[in-house]
């Protein structure tokens, strides 16, 4: 490879995939060899994480390499002005000559238009419709027939196939794998066909298979006496609507988690029609190819689920495998801290941005983590932070700011308190991985609380910008 012939990008965006559900990344049954190839050709990184485990919120992140509370698109509902003021790398990717695409899932705004940024547009209003969907390409609306994520595999490979004389970057963003909703006039939501659904041909796929859970997957009654803040959470949430709502899901069942897998076998398949395409081109050692999911997902873990917002490990932890051969050897594996907010400077670095095109971005380049990179100076923490929906009635006033370093975590409630204590929590992640002992009001623990609270303080008022 040319040392002055710049790389591609290939960003590949799964919906609502957490952290352990790729072959490579422990799933006791799911195959994913395709995906898998990424790290095991690559780099699998262990520690990374987002700052806003939401759809809209992380998708912006992602793009702009901010955190959701300077973005501001801090929850998902619809912006799609905003969406279009966004600082996105794709903006400066244009102006360093790269022909740009989005294929798949926006949903930063309802509307499937095209942003600006992009040279090739396809995607679709909303969470869009698995079968027969309604595309918007180029800015044309038409129902498609088929399989969504076997139309999406297809704009994403005629893209990649194309003749072109100038580097290109695809961020490829599957519906998958989110059930397929759509919501009623008087805003209650209903799933369609049970919510996921996988392929016809993958209708079967692992059938009867079974998914051991998590030690802290427990019910409310013993998560609130660790976690008080949920309290008035949990059981506002078993009320009729909601009940009716988990499941019509099969929420939290072997099920819900088959069908989940089953349909990442079309995911899959995709990237395997990527490869081949790459390698036929003579780009693949040339295309920095990234994948991760836009949030995580728990599947009854503190009583959670089907959710993804909260600082738990569940919600936040992403898959993030990287296969770029000028930056890491094939079977790496790194345990650094890394965030969603570093893919835009990542990408720019890459491309030759300029310093100026990088001012606002509060990310960081994950060149010290290649081979020869020196990672001297690389964070030790990062916060996240969630803001409440009113769309989602029982998690109102949910809100909170946390940091989490590598040992431990403390999370700030900032709406919530009981007897006007504040609700907040503290884990030791190395003594406590699933985060089951509050050790917030524990003797000994004043110190460490109090140097988390400074810490993520100071990281509150860089985020906004102060």
């Amino acid at each position: 490879m040319s040392r002055s012939r710049k790389p591609n990008f290939l960003i590949v965006l799964i919906d609502d995939l957490r952290f352990d559900e790729l072959g490579i990344c422990g799933h006791p049954y799911m195959k994913t060899p395709n995906i898998d190839r990424i790290g095991q050709e690559g780099a699998m990184f262990t520690a990374a994480f987002h700052t806003t485990p939401l759809c809209s919120p992380n998708r912006a992140s992602i793009l702009t390499g901010q955190y959701a509370s300077r973005h501001g698109i801090i929850d998902n509902v619809a912006r799609d002005a905003h969406s279009h003021r966004l600082p996105n790398y794709h903006v400066v990717l244009q102006k360093l000559g790269y022909e740009t695409a989005h294929v798949g899932k926006w949903h930063m705004g309802n509307s499937g238009g095209p942003r600006p940024g992009y040279d090739r547009w396809v995607s679709f209003p909303g969470h869009g419709s698995i079968l027969d969907p309604v595309l918007n390409i180029d800015g044309e609306e038409s129902r498609h027939k088929g399989y969504i994520t076997d139309l999406l595999n297809a704009h994403a490979v005629d893209f990649l196939k194309k003749k072109r004389d100038r580097p290109f970057a695809l961020f490829f963003a599957h519906k998958a794998v989110h059930p397929d909703a759509y919501q009623a006039a008087d805003g209650t939501i209903d799933f369609r066909n049970g919510g996921y659904l996988p392929a016809p041909r993958h209708a079967d796929l692992y059938r009867g298979e079974h998914f051991p859970r998590r030690p802290n997957a427990q019910p409310a009654a013993e998560v609130v006496k660790q976690k008080p803040a949920w309290r008035e959470a949990h059981e506002l949430r078993v009320n009729e609507v909601s009940r009716k709502l988990l499941d019509g899901m099969k929420a939290g069942t072997d099920e819900e988690i088959r069908l989940r897998a089953a349909m990442m076998a079309s995911v899959d398949e995709g990237m395997a029609d990527v490869f081949r395409v790459l390698e036929e081109t003579g780009e693949l050692d040339n295309t920095f190819i990234l994948f991760l999911g836009d949030n995580g997902y728990f599947f009854g873990e503190h009583g959670l689920g089907p959710e993804r917002r909260f600082a738990y490990e569940e919600g936040i932890k992403s898959p993030f495998l990287i296969r770029y051969p000028a930056w890491f050897k094939p079977g790496t594996v790194n345990d650094d801290l890394v965030l969603a907010l570093d893919i835009a400077p990542t990408v720019l670095d890459l491309a030759g941005a300029k310093a100026k095109d990088m001012t606002h971005i509060q990310g960081a380049s994950l060149k010290p983590l290649a081979k020869k990179g020196n990672k001297r100076g690389w964070r030790t923490s990062f916060m996240c932070e969630y803001f409440s929906e009113n769309a989602m009635p029982w998690l109102i006033g949910m809100s909170y700011k946390a940091i989490r370093t590598r040992t431990h975590k403390y999370i700030h409630w900032t709406q919530k308190s009981l007897d006007g204590v504040a609700c907040d929590e503290l884990y030791d992640l190395e003594a406590d991985p699933f985060e089951m002992k509050n050790i917030v009001g524990k003797r000994g623990a004043a110190p460490l609380l109090e140097r988390l609270r400074r810490q993520l303080a100071q990281l509150v008022s860089r985020s906004v910008g102060l």
